[in-house]
């Protein structure tokens, strides 16, 4: 993903989300993954796809339910 598509996509999503904490952290190597974080933590995944000439751009989060708080209990 190049440099300039990391950048708008970051400036979109901290005017989406209100939130300036967040960061996409441009890979070091070329064709890795691109990870997205709020402050130091990391939060998810960043895809580029090209399709017909048309450019779209995939965030994905996985949410672990160890991470969740627990349930709450049935009465």
């Amino acid at each position: 993903m190049k440099p300039t598509d990391i950048a708008r996509v970051q400036t979109y999503l901290r005017k989406l989300f209100a939130n300036d904490k967040i960061h996409i952290d441009t890979p070091k190597k070329a064709g890795a993954t691109v990870e997205v974080r709020v402050a130091d933590e990391f939060i998810g995944t960043l895809h580029r796809d090209e399709d017909d000439g048309e450019i779209s751009f995939a965030f994905q989060m996985v949410i672990l339910d160890e991470d969740l708080p627990a349930p709450p209990k049935s009465k």
